[in-house]
């Protein structure tokens, strides 16, 4: 490892601990960041309310598939990119360092708007169990005060510590959304159960992209498998094992959750029940069918799942924010790494700050923390984060055909076609439909601002980089380079121009 010492407790590195997670803990991160307890009762419930959808279970599993034949691709070519910050690693590899430094802000802006967003869960989750045990109401933005300083310090240790916190969290989340699903099967409203909700008409039923929406939010966390290639023990078999165990499992759970609890009150009054009752629809279902000390547990392991969320968002985060630092896109401070655990002690500052603000700026604002916050704060970084897929999908498609590679045509061009095409598809459709998504009136500002703030980033971005490559050329030759950025950076690189072909890049050792 290069490094050079700040004389602090921070060393500015080429890289993070190395060969720290195995498969079941990167698995566990990425499963984490979908969370899947925190989209059934949380984002699926609002969804069947403010969408008046009721094909979402049919929605999650088409995004499932589009999103597994985008994995082929990214897994394919990650061992080309071994880098903390992977969207913008990827399309600066694939489509030029300018996109490249573009992405690296979308990325940042739309994980950060992830988090802040759970935080609004957070409270709104954890309320109904403080009532419950204490007998006192709580404001919201106090318990996510709370949450905020766990994940702001777990965020500062050893990454492995964080791995075993997020296994723990998961695995009881997992057992819970069984047990709840089956009995919502075993309990049909009308006695019968109805295939309805996975009807595939309902994907081609007008506002069918806010479907979309709310499966890419779902989702939003399988990518990051890559995120920790530079700390996966083995890179080329951790990485792409764990990105297809993540994708698979959340889809079935995804599905059949959704799909259940459609079940359980009937396709025709789903839609109704989630806007009387919100989150506390499964709860309330889970009560009547199995007790009150089944509810509670799901209560618990609701806020234990949101809480893993903020978590495996924080981790992920910080890392994109180190890989930026590392390559001087940021202040060198976030290209820092604790001297005592190699986590990335700069990134994970900028977080909690980011965090910090956000709830206390909420709390002034008297925003509801499910609706203000959580679902539009998220659907917003899921916009962005689809966006960051669909410039990640052409990015692979020109990466590979510049690439001489012995992968098959499968790997290289035929799954990566059909991923770049189908997520465009379903970009534009979120688009057109995102007032449908977040509730408002198509005229609303919310609809397009949101949209076109995007835009606006995406051309600063554009911008920098070009003004990079003209006046800090040593910057611009690191941009994509991870690890390897810092151990370049002072050396005779040459012309930056001569050294953006991606015509001839080795893949790291894959087994």
């Amino acid at each position: 490892m290069f490094n050079t010492t700040t004389g602090e407790d921070t060393t500015v590195t080429s890289a993070l601990a190395a060969d720290r997670l195995g498969v079941p803990a990167v698995t566990y991160f990425a499963i984490s960041m979908c969370t899947p307890f925190t989209v059934l009762a949380g984002v699926t419930t609002t969804g069947y309310a403010v969408t008046g959808q009721v094909g979402i279970p049919i929605g999650f599993l088409a995004m499932g598939m589009v999103l597994a034949v985008f994995c082929v691709g990214y897994v394919t070519m990650a061992p080309y990119v071994p880098n903390a910050g992977a969207f913008n690693a990827y399309i600066a590899k694939g489509l030029g360092r300018p996109l490249g430094v573009a992405a690296s802000w979308l990325a940042l802006v739309s994980y950060n708007a992830m988090q802040i967003g759970v935080y609004g869960a957070l409270g709104d989750a954890a309320q109904p169990l403080v009532r419950a045990w204490f007998g006192i109401d709580v404001a919201w933005w106090v318990i996510s005060l709370v949450g905020w300083a766990i994940v702001a310090f777990l965020g500062t240790q050893h990454i492995d510590l964080n791995g075993r916190v997020l296994a723990v969290l998961m695995i009881a989340e997992l057992l819970v959304i069984l047990v709840y699903a089956l009995s919502f099967l075993f309990h049909p409203a009308g006695g019968a159960v109805s295939l309805e909700t996975l009807a595939p008409q309902h994907l081609f039923e007008p506002g069918v992209g806010a479907l979309f929406c709310l499966a890419v939010l779902g989702f939003v966390g399988f990518e990051t498998a890559v995120v920790f290639s530079e700390e996966a023990k083995v890179p080329g078999r951790t990485v792409p094992v764990a990105t297809y165990l993540s994708i698979g499992l959340t889809t079935l759970l995804y599905v059949l959750g959704s799909w259940a609890m459609s079940v359980a009150t009937g396709p025709g009054r789903i839609t109704q029940q989630a806007a009387e009752h919100g989150s506390d629809l499964v709860f309330r279902l889970a009560h009547d069918q199995l007790g009150v000390m089944m509810m509670n547990i799901g209560r618990f392991l609701y806020v234990t799942s949101v809480l893993a969320c903020l978590i495996a968002f924080h981790n992920a985060a910080a890392r994109y924010a180190f890989a930026m630092g590392r390559e001087r896109l940021l202040p060198s401070f976030f290209g820092q790494t604790s001297h005592r655990n190699s986590s990335p002690r700069g990134g994970s500052i900028l977080q909690s700050v980011f965090g910090l603000v956000a709830i206390v700026a909420f709390a002034i604002a008297g925003l509801h923390p499910l609706r203000d916050v959580f679902f539009i704060w998220t659907s917003a970084g899921a916009m962005g984060i689809l966006l960051l897929i669909v410039l990640t999908s052409f990015a692979i498609v020109r990466f590979f055909s510049r690439t001489l590679t012995r992968e098959s045509a499968w790997k290289r061009t035929i799954a990566p076609v059909i991923a770049a095409v189908t997520t465009l598809v379903a970009l534009v459709m979120v688009l057109v439909n995102f007032d449908v998504t977040l509730g408002v009136r198509p005229n609303s500002t919310l609809h397009w601002a949101i949209p076109i703030g995007y835009l606006v980033l995406l051309l600063a971005g554009l911008v920098w980089g070009f003004r990079l490559r003209r006046s800090k050329p040593r910057v611009y030759a690191n941009i994509g380079l991870g690890a390897k950025s810092v151990t370049r950076t002072g050396l005779g690189l040459g012309r930056p121009e001569d050294q953006d072909d991606t015509t001839r890049f080795a893949p790291i050792d894959r087994y």
